[in-house]
């Protein structure tokens, strides 16, 4: 699959060579697409097994977890410069989630919303985002730099890219 759009048109605000987590990362696509520009990334997932092709890549770190186990969030304070997260909601984590980006660190996320039990799955209100709910975890912790919430085709979605305290200069290659 290809990346989505909304990853691809937020990649380049990603510091050069810096290291991103992707959760939930499936097959790893948009994982993939950070590792041909250069970044280092930490795929997660409680399935790796789409991930072996790229067992010995050196910019590489692949996981096998299960994020919903009950334990805290694995992953340190401050270390990422970029959290991908497609497809995937898992409230109990969101909020240390946030608080492992780096200064100047990139948030990408775009999942379902409530609305989308419509079209088809998700349909639990456990795995869809109510409205506004991205925008209410990082009002005050990071600056929101484009928000979406609606349907898309065939599904409501919720996307956002918010940067943790991005000086104004960060945004440019978005306006660019």
């Amino acid at each position: 699959m290809e990346p989505s759009l909304w990853i691809k048109r937020f990649s380049s605000l990603v510091e050069s060579g810096g290291k991103v987590l992707d959760v939930a990362c499936g097959g790893g696509r948009h994982g993939r697409l950070f590792l041909q520009q250069g970044h280092s990334v930490v795929f997660i997932d409680k399935n790796i097994e789409k991930l072996h092709d790229l067992a010995q890549h050196e910019r590489a770190d692949i996981r096998e977890m299960d994020l919903e186990d009950g334990k805290i969030w694995p992953f340190e304070s401050r270390a990422y410069d970029a959290i991908i997260v497609t497809n995937y909601l898992y409230r109990p984590h969101l909020n240390a989630m946030v608080g492992s980006l780096k200064e100047g660190g990139i948030l990408l996320y775009e999942t379902f919303a409530v609305g989308n039990e419509q079209f088809g799955r998700p349909r639990s209100p456990d795995f869809l985002l109510q409205a506004g709910e991205l925008l209410e975890l990082v009002q005050g912790r990071l600056q929101v730099v484009a928000y979406e919430h609606g349907i898309d085709g065939e599904k409501v979605v919720q996307r956002l890219c918010a940067v943790h305290s991005a000086a104004p200069e960060m945004l440019n290659p978005v306006l660019a």
